[in-house]
């Protein structure tokens, strides 16, 4: 992989313009819950301008008091709904003309939690509810966003998915399982359908709980640990088209002590 890296990189030099983390913009979807603020946390302190888009404004406020101080100015958050493609639309315009150029998103976009039962009691709404907000928010988001980024191997585009996709959480979490396991399909399908994309490609595969320090449990990965990996996988843009498995917090250390990213 390393003599791939360095093929890359010496294409670069001649047609691209090598970038300083200042000059790079991240598009952080899903940057206001607790794995992407995480993310945002990492970026922003390592000198990435961050742009963060959310239906909540109230949550970008507390995205905004999270960051550290020091980087608050390279922070642009934005309200938007990037989860049906007439808001996303608006919300890429609106994104172009107030911070330019993006070269890098990080998509993580989901729920923290969800529980309601066996799936005999639940509604097809509720299953409809599940698939939009896991699987359908990620393609709408994908297809507006990637052309930003897509023909410019200087850019990066990562998906952060988690585990529950193949394996049943709890009882009584099965549709999570169901959105989940969608949302890991999508990402196989866009490796296999854009196999040679100049855009870095990756997924970072999340197998057990993330939680901020406060909450943290046994096995559960701190969401600062998680996004300072993440950051440096967007950093180096030296891989794409893989998956990265992270099953315990161990392998966040592993990963990047060791260069796997």
């Amino acid at each position: 992989m390393d003599s791939f890296c360095g093929v890359q990189i010496s294409t670069v030099l001649w047609t691209y313009p090598v970038m300083s983390n200042a000059d790079r913009v991240v598009l952080a979807l899903g940057g206001a819950g607790t794995v992407g603020s995480g993310v945002v946390k990492a970026l922003l302190d390592k000198g990435f301008r961050v742009a963060v888009i959310s239906r909540d404004n109230s949550r970008l406020e507390k995205l905004k008091g999270f960051v550290s101080p020091s980087t608050r100015d390279n922070l642009t958050t934005l309200v938007g709904n990037v989860g049906s493609e007439e808001g996303a639309e608006a919300a890429k315009q609106d994104l172009v003309k107030t911070v330019g150029k993006v070269t890098d998103v990080v998509s993580s976009l989901g729920f923290s939690w969800w529980q309601g039962g066996p799936p005999h009691t639940q509604t097809l709404k509720e299953l409809h509810w599940v698939i939009e907000t896991l699987l359908f928010s990620t393609f709408v988001s994908w297809k507006v966003f990637f052309p930003l980024v897509r023909d410019d191997p200087n850019c990066t585009y990562t998906f952060i998915t988690g585990g529950a996709g193949e394996k049943l959480l709890m009882p009584g979490t099965g549709f999570l399982t169901v959105g989940a396991a969608s949302t890991l399909a999508f990402c196989q399908v866009l490796r296999e359908e854009y196999p040679e994309v100049p855009c870095k490609l990756n997924q970072v595969k999340i197998n057990t709980g993330v939680a901020p320090p406060e909450r943290m449990a046994p096995g559960y990965l701190n969401h600062l640990d998680l996004g300072e990996a993440v950051a440096t996988l967007v950093e180096r843009k030296c891989t794409t088209h893989t998956v990265f498995p992270v099953n315990c917090p161990a392998d966040l250390k592993t990963v990047v002590l060791e260069g796997n990213l």
